[in-house]
């Protein structure tokens, strides 16, 4: 369902730097979403990211496509920018100030997640709770957020990237 929105989203041209990612502020007792369409560098498409605030806090699920295969890094970025390189896209998400990875002793940042797996296909998605201290308000702040999907997979331990090595695939998050 996730990659059919992509398809969507995608069937008219979009400029790299300016994604408009999609917020939906519900109704009292309704779920806020955002969803975040992914690119490569050369504009082509890659997936969907998106956010679902829940009673429990924000859940995010993630489908990829045309990725290579194998372990994944991919995290909440601070700053709602996609350039060629994805550096605009700032470092990860840290609301709570705390090292990076799941296996921090002090704590993950919130945009901190498990490696997606990618198939033989190119294929492969991940639904996780954000820790850290994410918020849906927090998501949103004044420039927004990025989504990035890096090269390599994420040891979980290493300030302040996880050794995840380049950046392949942005979206991003705005409020609306």
């Amino acid at each position: 369902m996730l990659l059919k929105t992509v398809a969507a989203l995608t069937a008219t041209p979009l400029l790299l730097g300016s994604l408009a990612a999609c917020a939906t502020y519900g109704e009292a007792g309704t779920a806020q979403r955002a969803a975040a369409p992914l690119f490569l560098a050369d504009g082509t498409p890659a997936g969907l990211a998106t956010v679902t605030a829940t009673t429990n806090g924000l859940r995010l699920d993630l489908e990829v496509v045309g990725l290579t295969p194998g372990p994944h890094g991919v995290h909440v970025h601070t700053t709602g920018a996609c350039t060629p390189t994805f550096a605009a896209a700032g470092g990860h998400w840290n609301p709570g100030g705390h090292t990076h990875g799941l296996n921090s002793p002090s704590g993950q940042h919130a945009g901190d997640m498990p490696n997606v797996e990618v198939g033989a296909n190119g294929r492969g998605s991940l639904s996780y709770m954000l820790g850290g201290g994410a918020t849906f308000e927090g998501l949103f702040d004044a420039d927004g957020s990025a989504f990035i999907v890096h090269a390599g997979p994420d040891d979980q331990m290493t300030d302040p990237a996880g050794n995840s090595g380049d950046r392949i695939a942005c979206g991003i998050f705005v409020s609306r």
